[in-house]
Parts: C-alpha cells; structure tokens; sequence
C-alpha cells in the first residue's frame, strides 16, 4: 500500500484545471494504485489527481461495487436531478447539500487507456460530477445549498451484536418456534433502543 498525501481546501493545486493523459506511463499507472490505497485509506469514495497533487486528468471511484478508473473522463449526457448531503476528503468532517444530475453518462479511459462509456445514477453519478469537477479545478463547496455541516458517519469499529432466537426469551403463548419474521424485526428495532449495535437475529439451525 502506498498513500499519497491529500491536499486540503485551501491549496491552490485544487483550483487548477488539469491535463488530458496522452499516455499511460507506469508512473502514471502507479499513480491510479496510489490513489485507490488512498481512497480506501480515507473511507471515501473517490478521489481526483490534483487532490494528491498531480494536475492530470485521472480520477477514482469506488461506491461499494469495485473500482472505476477514470482517465480524461467527461459527461456526456445528463438528465434529472437529485439533492443531498455531499463531502470531500480535501475537506475532511464537512459535509454541504449540493443538488446534481441524477442520471449521468460519462466517456473515459481505464488504466491501459482503453476507452468505455458508463451510464450512472443515484450516488455513482453524484461521484462522476464530483471528481470531474476536481479535475477541472472546482470543489463542491461551490455548489452548496445552506452552510456546510459537521459530517456524521457511522462507528465502523462498532462491535455487532448477534443474537439467536434460543437466547432469548420467550413471548408469552409463544414457543421459540413459533415467533414470526414480524415479531423478529419488532424485537430487533426494541433492542436498538437499548442501545445495542445493529442486532442480528437468526433462527435457530438444525446443527
């Protein structure tokens, strides 16, 4: 793994529109492996060139189903629109209400500069507008709607709490065999308010 220092809101590389890639170098190459160990070092879910100081026209996206390298990417076509919450790892524990297109289509290369064109929707095309915008010089700080906010994640570290159905006691009238998935899921959002972390209820197997 190796991380790259990200440039913060503030530094005037971020304010630069960056080059098109003419060629993938294996400096270039390393660049993009570089650049998704420091995404995923950051839990974010994408990150630009010029936010680890490189004013090339590269970015990364990763919202939970694999890795997108984008290289010279541009939007095509765009329709709809959607609002929401929106952060940066250039401005880290902020999060700002910024309004995007909730459909896009974009043009790119990948790492061996094959080129593809993706259809996107909901928070992927959000991440699309995102790092193009970094790639031409712009943040979303510039879009926001209201002021900016502190961000809220949720505790990774958080221990789960699994429980099974034979763990616990029974409702009146009730056998342990007998409870329903509704009861279940009632049990479930009770527990909650006792403050344990996302209990897991299972039914009990035959092993």
């Amino acid at each position: 793994m190796a991380l790259r220092n990200i440039r913060q809101m503030g530094d005037d590389m971020l304010k630069k529109k960056c080059r098109e890639v003419k060629e993938m170098t294996p400096k270039l190459k390393q660049l993009v492996e570089d650049m998704l160990d420091t995404m995923y070092d950051g839990n974010g879910v994408g990150l630009a060139a010029p936010q680890v100081g490189i004013l090339r026209r590269i970015a990364v996206v990763d919202i939970g189903d694999g890795p997108i390298v984008m290289v010279n990417p541009r939007i095509v076509a765009s329709r709809g629109e959607q609002t929401g919450d929106e952060g940066c790892l250039s401005l880290p524990g902020k999060a700002g209400v910024v309004t995007r297109p909730y459909y896009v289509k974009i043009e790119a290369w990948d790492e061996d500069m094959e080129w593809y064109e993706m259809e996107a929707e909901d928070l992927l095309a959000r991440a699309f507008c995102h790092e193009i915008d970094h790639l031409d010089g712009h943040m979303y700080v510039e879009k926001i709607e209201g002021p900016l906010h502190d961000a809220v994640y949720e505790d990774e570290d958080e221990e789960l709490t699994v429980l099974k159905i034979e763990d616990l006691h029974p409702f009146p009238g009730n056998p342990f065999h007998l409870v329903e998935d509704e009861q279940l899921m009632e049990l479930s959002e009770s527990i909650k308010e006792f403050g344990m972390a996302a209990p897991i209820l299972t039914r009990p197997t035959d092993d």
